[in-house]
């Protein structure tokens, strides 16, 4: 018999509770930006939702690290005939990278706490002409007590731009993570998104239908590994 394709209407990301082993970096945050290798590439968790209504489409890659000094991020993205879109007045919609970040992995709560955190990291909107990458905190939706506001230039963010998309390196200081303490917690919350206004939206632990950017209940874990 011929093989059939179900499209569900839930999508099987939110049926589980996913835990994912960031590993280990031993390096340090350059001016031009982090090289994780292959080994740090996040699972694309999306894929599980391959036949359902609400499935996405995949076209970039996300790394990731950790160490005592911070989380380091590197997004690459291929696939764009069209140029980086952004608007400094409108952070949310341009082309980039947020992370959403929970350095005490209460993945129980609907509402996000003050160890809850939000960052987007942009391969252009900043410096003249909005042609630097760029880095910036954005508030949690509801949350029942915002982070510290983070200062100048604590983030930090490198791009490479190539004919068909982009790399994007961040780093997030331990300074910048309140409640940061790898060696005693060492498991965080954490969900990502990737969006492009030409190649559309990627996302980690539960896609758009849920409300994933305020609730840390649709976040998953990440186990914090040494190797």
């Amino acid at each position: 018999m011929p093989e059939q394709t179900i499209n569900t209407l839930l999508a099987p990301r939110f049926l589980f509770r996913f835990a994912v082993p960031l590993r280990h970096f031993a390096g340090t945050w350059k001016p031009t930006g982090t090289d994780l290798d292959e080994s740090y590439e996040l699972l694309h968790l999306a894929e599980l939702d391959a036949n359902s209504l609400d499935r996405e489409r995949t076209f970039a890659t996300l790394r990731a690290a950790w160490n005592v000094q911070g989380l380091y991020f590197q997004a690459t993205v291929t696939g764009k005939d069209q140029p980086v879109w952004c608007r400094e007045g409108r952070l949310e919609d341009s082309d980039g990278l947020q992370v959403w970040i929970d350095t005490r992995a209460t993945l129980n709560i609907h509402r996000a706490s003050r160890y809850c955190h939000r960052y987007v990291f942009l391969p252009a909107c900043g410096g003249s002409g909005n042609s630097q990458p760029l880095a910036d905190q954005l508030l949690i939706n509801r949350a029942r007590e915002n982070a510290r506001p983070i200062r100048p230039r604590e983030l930090q963010v490198a791009a490479k731009t190539t004919k068909n998309g982009y790399t994007l390196s961040a780093f997030v200081p331990a300074i910048a993570l309140g409640g940061y303490d790898p060696l005693q917690h060492r498991q965080i919350g954490f969900t990502y998104s990737i969006y492009d206004r030409e190649l559309g939206l990627q996302t980690f632990a539960t896609g758009p239908a849920f409300p994933f950017q305020e609730d840390p209940t649709c976040w998953a874990a990440l186990d914090l590994v040494d190797t």
